[in-house]
């Protein structure tokens, strides 16, 4: 991942991304390329047209967090992609190589087990899942190998069928791994990760290329499971406090729905599958 002008680069993809009349900019005649001008910008910024150039070209390196802030306005930037904004400036503590996030805590291994009815994971900063409850290992078993969900979404053949919104789910995925890239610049799973990704898998270079950055909040993802056929769930994301960069996901149906039947029924103790991850302890690292 080159250093060389990433803020310049953030810069410029997200301008294109505004909409000058959203931005109050009626008028301005024809535009060859989508969004806002340079000079657009820096006066919704109250800054110089020559200075915001200067930092979109990289030839600006120090700007104020009082600049950056009005320039994060200017641009519409929610609050995610506002934080990306100050990190690639260098105005935001980075996080660097940490060996205990590749750990998961006893008790947060027990607390998958306390939801018996949700599929509940564990994800490193690169999408390694590090552990998972007994319904989210029966889940996740037309996936036998590769444990990097990234590669999973990427590079297994089944992935599409299983997700059939693959890509609204891929997008959320790749902007969800810039925003960990920019978080823990210095580790090196998801730098290997992404130099990877980038040169064999051209979906994942053009959403690495877009330059978006945004957390997993709550999302709904439809599966279908070859056993259980359709299951809807309703993700929630929990940052691991003790673990920063960890991830406790946890999917859960609608209390009496079709989905929930077939959830219960795909982790029934008796039901055994071939080369699925261990319920409650960690896969092996893909």
């Amino acid at each position: 991942m080159p250093d060389s002008n990433r803020l310049g680069e953030f810069l410029r993809a997200n301008r294109a991304r505004v909409d000058p009349k959203e931005a109050g900019l009626h008028g301005g005649g024809d535009r060859r390329v989508p969004g806002l001008r340079r000079e657009e910008i820096a006066v919704l910024a109250g800054v110089s047209a020559d200075y915001y150039a200067r930092l979109e070209q990289g030839r600006e390196r120090n700007p104020s967090a009082q600049l950056l802030d009005a320039i994060g306005r200017a641009l519409r930037l929610d609050p995610d992609a506002r934080g990306h904004l100050f990190r690639l400036a260098g105005l935001h503590p980075r996080l660097g190589p940490d060996n205990t996030r590749d750990s998961v805590h006893p008790a947060l291994l027990r607390l998958l087990d306390a939801f018996p009815t949700s599929a509940a994971y564990v994800l490193s900063p690169a999408f390694q899942v590090l552990a998972t409850n007994s319904v989210a290992a029966a889940l996740l078993s037309p996936f036998t190998g590769p444990t990097n969900m990234v590669r999973v979404l990427f590079e297994h053949p089944q992935a599409r069928t299983v997700f059939p919104d693959w890509p609204a789910l891929t997008e959320n995925v790749v902007h969800a791994l810039r925003l960990n890239a920019d978080l823990f610049p210095e580790d090196p799973q998801i730098r290997a990760l992404v130099t990877d990704m980038r040169r064999d898998s051209p979906e994942f270079g053009a959403l690495w290329a877009d330059q978006t950055v945004q957390s997993l909040t709550r999302m709904f993802k439809v599966i279908h499971h070859p056993e259980a056929g359709r299951v809807e769930l309703t993700y929630q994301t929990f940052d691991v406090r003790d673990a920063p960069g960890q991830q406790l996901l946890v999917g859960t149906p609608e209390p009496g729905s079709r989905s929930a039947e077939a959830l219960a029924a795909l982790a029934a103790p008796d039901r055994e599958v071939a080369g699925q991850p261990p319920g409650g302890g960690q896969p092996p690292k893909s």
